[in-house]
């Protein structure tokens, strides 16, 4: 596998229930550098560009809502398979089918509150960490 990198975001109800530590902890126990972090509120509009796809959806409203409702801990995350390792180290979408061990599958309540949020390609990723972070 190369190295590469991705964006992760650590979301409001994770921030909330005092989770950063642990999932952080994990992040670099499976080998993976955070390079790059900010706690931060993310605006409006860094939420509509991130979650264009699901705009016209009916979640969308809520999911900005949600994601723009409280303070996130924004990641670029870098390492051999980066994608890949945090993807299966989130676990499902959906954290009632998540696997125990994962982190949507230990701290997730349902899928509007999943604690996570990941690059789910190279592509993704690297129009994630622009919108997030800048150029």
């Amino acid at each position: 596998m190369a190295q590469e990198r991705t964006y992760s975001m650590i979301k409001p109800d994770a921030v909330r229930d005092r989770h950063i530590g642990e999932i952080l902890a994990r992040i670099e126990r499976c080998g993976l550098a955070i390079e790059r972090m900010e706690l931060a509120t993310i605006t409006r509009e860094q939420a509509a560009a991130n979650y264009a796809e699901h705009k016209g959806k009916p979640f969308y409203d809520g999911l900005i809502s949600f994601i723009t409702g409280g303070p996130v801990v924004k990641m670029v995350i870098a390492g051999e398979g980066a994608i890949a390792k945090m993807r299966s180290l989130m676990g499902a979408t959906d954290p009632q089918k998540a696997a125990p061990g994962t982190i949507r599958g230990d701290f997730g309540l349902d899928v509007d509150a999943n604690v996570i949020h990941g690059s789910d390609s190279p592509d993704a990723a690297e129009r994630e960490i622009d919108i997030f972070f800048g150029a």
